[in-house]
């Protein structure tokens, strides 16, 4: 079997109305799928990021410098065409652009592996387990979404069955960094810090004592802003905060770590191996957050998460785009033994909701099944892609 053509589908939906968090605010959503075609006619469905840039930056990548590595290969030689991909290309960056490429790649090698086993990944992998908690990732900063109606929403996670949620914090005037006043339309949504302490408040008590609240700074804050306000929600025993700080201090974020007793998270913001390792083995985080379409596909989370197990840390996978991302992000927190929950995105989303014939859902417990289909599962709503495909 040879992998016979390697394409892209660049996707993109608007959001009514925007919403924001620290690091921006959101007014659309878009995807770049990855499809491997093989000689048999199996074909291999995979995710790129794209580096917060347009998708046609990462699709140029894939299509005109990797593609051409591995056309007419054998696509179950996943690992060496991982290191092929990575060593071609490190001398115009190992990070960013060129590993998110490999990531989309390396996903759909992986359901074109599965596929061929006639195996579900993550049992193609090893499998812990065929059941992962999800957590309700939303409570963004939105125009007239104030504390009442931010814990309205949380309520109805809750009722739901979620047992967790995330909510945004540090959107705020002043945060010991210029960062913030950087970010397009830095003005929009912006809270005192004492709103963001009210909005927490306002959370937990619609979640109730016992369930997980994470907060989510998207590295708006100066180390010392992130210690005072890491102690000044400490009464409402948050489960994680993440991203306190800006991904590259790491010296910052490790100081933050030492002075707080809540658990650090991240940094989603770095990829790779090498990167994860300074975050790790510095204390820079107590839970390690890889975004499996950013850092390298399932071959280089697995890795990162190993090590992260070798240091006693928990992995709670980053999953913040298509449906794609989402079902793979799932294989991956049910393959290795330190994985804590798997991020549920619970913003109105196109791509999320209507990408596949059989979207996933979480339980009346807030557990999400592993597919036992072969590869990741999955099969694409071609209408959809229709509906949403750029150009």
């Amino acid at each position: 079997m040879k992998i016979r053509d390697i394409r892209t589908i660049a996707l993109s939906y608007t959001c009514e109305p925007p919403y924001g968090s620290a690091g921006g605010m959101q007014a659309r959503r878009g995807g770049l799928l990855v499809e491997i075609e093989t000689d048999s006619g199996l074909v291999g469905i995979g995710e790129a990021g794209t580096g917060g840039g347009p998708a046609s930056v990462t699709q140029a990548v894939i299509e005109q410098e990797l593609a051409p590595l591995l056309l007419g290969e054998d696509p179950l030689l996943i690992e060496g065409h991982w290191q092929k991909m990575f060593v071609r290309t490190r001398t115009h960056g190992r990070r960013g652009i060129i590993i998110n490429a490999i990531s989309g790649i390396d996903i759909a090698l992986w359901d074109l592996a599965g596929k061929v086993a006639k195996l579900p990944v993550y049992k193609l992998l090893g499998a812990c387990r065929d059941e992962v908690e999800a957590y309700a990732s939303g409570g963004f900063y939105q125009e007239g979404k104030g504390v009442a109606e931010l814990a309205a929403e949380a309520e109805g996670y809750r009722a739901r069955g979620f047992r967790g949620m995330k909510m945004k914090v540090g959107r705020n005037p002043s945060t010991g960094t210029h960062l913030r006043s950087l970010t397009a339309g830095a003005e929009i949504c912006e809270v005192d810090p004492s709103e963001d302490i009210a909005r927490v408040a306002a959370v937990r008590r619609a979640l109730g004592p016992n369930a997980k609240l994470m907060v989510d700074v998207n590295c708006a804050w100066s180390p010392s802003v992130a210690i005072e306000m890491g102690r000044a929600f400490e009464p409402y025993g948050l489960y994680w905060i993440e991203e306190p700080v800006a991904t590259d201090d790491i010296d910052g974020s490790a100081e933050v770590a030492r002075a707080l007793g809540t658990a650090i998270a991240g940094y989603e913001t770095e990829v790779g191996l090498y990167g994860f390792r300074e975050l790790i083995a510095r204390g820079a985080v107590d839970i390690v957050q890889p975004d499996i379409a950013w850092s390298g596909g399932f071959s280089e989370c697995r890795r990162i998460a190993a090590f992260a197990q070798a240091h006693h840390r928990m992995v709670a996978p980053h999953a913040f785009a298509t449906a794609v991302t989402l079902v793979a992000s799932l294989h991956l927190a049910a393959a290795i033994p330190n994985a804590l929950l798997l991020e549920f995105d619970q913003n109105p989303h196109a791509l999320r909701d209507e990408l596949l014939k059989e979207p996933l859902a979480a339980d009346r417990d807030g557990f999400v099944r592993l597919p036992e289909r072969p590869g990741l599962g999955i099969e694409l709503d071609p209408n959809a892609l229709d509906r949403y495909r750029i150009g």
